[in-house]
């Protein structure tokens, strides 16, 4: 399909970028690597009447250290993650994760700023981001202001940005346990994941188990009060709203939930 009319512009700055979007309001959208936005307008599920282009802005495209964080630009590609030596070093959850993301076209072409920003629950990485209790740093014309990864997400395709903001930046803390596991199910490697889970010491993330990416917090509590992997993986489908579609019911992924986590667990304890 072909998508309705709508203006482009480039920015060269990020300052440029607010300004364009700023012009044309709630119709405005910032346009990155495309994968996610460009399908949805050639279905008119996203009608724009201005794409902001973003995908040159070189200021937002970095993996580096800060005063104990490892700091991501928005506009960092996928494979620059899964090639980073720091992110190896101090995260590889995310660094691991982002390899695992489409083919080697999304990863060389989707960001990471892109993924957060579009908030599709069968993402990977922003339920890594969860595990991870990462903050995001957002930019509008009211300045700059910091939204915990727990607080980003608010429903299917929802988040936390203003109009006009601009996702600029992703903060990780060191984590302090190097414990980590990050499985997910597919029908083929390239496909969104039916279920998937990032685990980063004892905090688990669920991915395609409800409209937004969750922490199974009934894992986690069971895991604090010293449960075992299996019976702390058995509550890894409470409290959550898995969809049914072509790909699987809602009883199939709760099944696949209990199962991923535990294999999570397990894995993590060797890395432990």
């Amino acid at each position: 399909m072909i998508p309705a009319p709508f203006s482009y512009k480039r920015a060269s700055s990020v300052d440029e970028a607010l300004d364009l979007a700023a012009s044309d309001g709630d119709d405005a959208k910032y346009l990155a690597g495309g994968h996610s936005l460009l399908p949805l307008m050639k279905l008119r599920l996203a009608v724009p009447q201005t794409l902001v282009d973003i995908g040159r802005l070189d200021e937002l495209s970095y993996v580096r250290e800060e005063d104990g964080h490892i700091a991501v630009g928005a506009l960092t590609k996928h494979a620059e993650l899964a090639d980073s030596d720091l992110l190896a070093r101090e995260v590889p959850l995310l660094r691991h994760a982002a390899g695992q993301v489409g083919d080697p076209q999304v990863r060389h072409c989707g960001t990471i700023g892109g993924s957060l920003a579009h908030a599709d629950p069968a993402a990977d990485l922003p339920a890594v981001l969860l595990a991870l209790d990462a903050t995001l740093v957002a930019r509008g014309p009211e300045g700059s202001r910091e939204i915990p990864a727990g607080q980003f997400f608010r429903g299917l395709f929802e988040t936390a940005l203003e109009p006009g903001e601009l996702l600029t930046e992703i903060r990780i803390l060191k984590p302090a346990a190097p414990a980590w596991s990050f499985q997910k199910f597919t029908k083929r490697a390239i496909d969104w994941a039916i279920v998937g889970v990032a685990l980063q010491g004892g905090k688990v993330a669920l991915v395609n188990m409800g409209p937004t990416p969750l922490r199974a917090t009934a894992v986690e509590r069971a895991l604090t009060a010293g449960a075992g992997a299996a019976d702390a993986a058995a509550l890894a489908a409470d409290g959550t709203s898995p969809s049914e579609d072509l790909t699987a019911s809602r009883r199939y992924r709760e099944h696949l939930a209990r199962v991923l986590v535990r294999r999570a667990l397990e894995e993590s304890a060797s890395r432990a």
